[in-house]
Order: structure tokens, then sequence, then C-alpha cells
């Protein structure tokens, strides 16, 4: 692999741990559209380390998503289709309350969301840590 890549797979796990960190300090002052922001951000952080794994570059949020779900979940099976139901509903309410100005999330619902984010970065970076060992 690529050092350059290595480094893009580093800064993109230490982006979607800040991410989960920020969101949490906003679930901590109530700022909730920004909690489901925050949380969307760390999986799309985690997932772009993924895809530098793979040599895989995309700047683009839903063909990034569509590619994670392809490969990593209907071809290789390497995780569960409840991966692929986090990931939509984050993308989903993260792009609902950002643009809708008339939407607001429910406190339960950005909770849910950050949980939620938070497993999915987990699992998906010690997949990703495990494989850089080999």
């Amino acid at each position: 692999m690529q050092q350059q890549y290595k480094l893009m797979i580093k800064l993109s796990i230490e982006k979607a741990e800040k991410a989960l960190i920020s969101s949490e300090l906003n679930l901590n002052n109530n700022l909730l559209t920004e909690v489901q922001n925050r949380a969307y951000y760390a999986v799309f952080y985690i997932v772009l380390a993924l895809a530098y794994l793979d040599n895989y570059v995309t700047g683009k949020h839903h063909k990034l998503m569509g590619w994670f779900n392809k490969k990593y979940i209907y071809e290789n099976k390497t995780f569960d289709k409840s991966f692929g139901k986090i990931y939509g509903k984050l993308i989903s309410n993260r792009e609902k309350f950002d643009y809708d100005v008339e939407e607001y999330p429910e406190k339960d619902q950005a909770i849910k969301d950050l949980e939620d984010a938070k497993f999915f970065v987990s699992e998906v970076k010690k997949y990703i840590l495990e494989k850089l060992e080999l």
C-alpha cells in the first residue's frame, strides 16, 4: 500500500474520532442538529478511511455509501446489513436537519444516531486496523 494512502487512512480515522467527540459535546449543549451532523460525518470519515484502504477515492457522499454497501455488506459480507441501515439513516437525517429549516431532531433520535455512529466507527476502525497489520 502506498504511504500516501496510509496517511489518508490515519487522517480519516482521526477525523471520524473528532467528529464523534464533537457530536458528544453538541449533545451536552443540546445542539441537536449539530449532534446529527457530526454523527453522520464520523461515519463518512471512517468509510472514507476504508475506501483509502481499497484505493477507492470519491468525495461524493451517496457514491461512497453505495460503494460501502455493495462491497462490504452485499459482496464480501464483511459487515451486517444493519451497518447499511445505520449509514442510510444517518445520511438521511443529516440532509433533512441540515437543509430543511423547518425540521429539528428530537433529542432521543439524536442520542440514538450518536450511539449508532459510535458503534459503526468502532467496528469499521477495528476492521481497518486489522487489515493494516497484515
